[in-house]
């Protein structure tokens, strides 16, 4: 039976320390404060602002919401955005997307200045990742997943390391940080040849590919560290990964949940961005 690398613990260990650092910000006087800024009613967008907002008020970041209707135009969102960037009280800006289609969502990550950007969707965030630097933000959910590798103190030096997912969102970003960990990385994607092969020469595997279950035993070997980013949602409902839990739990070595892994750190990283955005504030 394989570890199960549960992300509440590791959410749990983030909000403590987050709790102290905004208690110390507030302490000389900065107030860290996330915008949100959501055009129309999405579903998803209700139910990841309720639990950003949530999060938030855990861990004492103030929210405020900027919320457009589903016609608004480009210029007024771009308006906005130019606001939220000259406003020295809101450390960090939380844009959903995808944006309506009339909106132009490359002008949209453009206008975002980097240093608010904790989502990690503008290319200076991106340039940030790839260099190593402070730039902007890194993506919330591939560093989720090294937060998940760093709380059960899985070593990345020297080990191989495959990704599954080539998107600047998850799987170019996580196997820049992999390489920062000092792994040897390789990024697999719908043209590699025989996957499972390259999957099963990995110490730990990360699994973006965006399809429930497609990461099945043929992929894995014994004692492999495996973390799937999936979140697919199955006819009756319920939540599954982009890996088949019951066929891929017996042989590793340790496993990351769906629901209850990946996704359970995620809304903590992006408030611990809007906490750091409020200490880089202070010059």
């Amino acid at each position: 039976m394989a570890q199960l690398l549960k992300g509440a613990e590791v959410t749990a260990a983030l909000n403590e320390k987050l709790q102290a650092e905004a208690e110390a910000l507030k302490a000389q006087g900065v107030v860290p404060t996330l915008g949100i800024v959501r055009v129309g009613e999405r579903p998803d967008d209700l139910s990841y602002e309720r639990g950003a907002t949530k999060r938030c008020e855990k861990i004492g970041v103030e929210v405020q919401k900027f919320l457009l209707p589903e016609d608004v135009s480009q210029q007024e969102l771009l308006d906005l955005i130019h606001k939220l960037n000259q406003d020295s009280g809101i450390h960090g800006v939380l844009i959903f997307r995808p944006l309506p289609r009339h909106i132009d969502d490359e002008a949209v990550r453009a206008a975002l200045a980097p240093e608010k950007d904790i989502d990690g969707i503008t290319d200076g965030s991106l340039v940030g990742v790839f260099t190593g630097t402070d730039q902007g933000f890194p993506p919330c959910t591939p560093q989720a997943c090294m937060e998940i590798l760093d709380h059960y103190g899985i070593d990345c030096t020297g080990k191989k390391a495959v990704v599954i997912g080539r998107s600047l969102v998850v799987g170019k970003p996580a196997a820049m940080m992999l390489i920062k960990k000092n792994a040897t990385v390789t990024v697999c994607h719908t043209k590699t040849a025989d996957m499972p092969a390259v999957c099963r020469e990995a110490d730990i595997l990360i699994v973006a590919a965006g399809r429930a279950g497609v990461v099945g035993r043929e992929y894995v070997r014994e004692g492999q560290i495996v973390i799937d980013v999936g979140i697919n949602v199955k006819e009756d409902g319920s939540l599954c990964g982009d890996v088949a839990f019951e066929e891929v739990e017996p042989v590793v070595g340790a496993i990351t949940p769906v629901p209850g892994g990946v996704g359970t750190v995620t809304t903590s990283v992006l408030v611990g961005h809007v906490v750091k955005a409020a200490k880089r504030s202070l010059g």
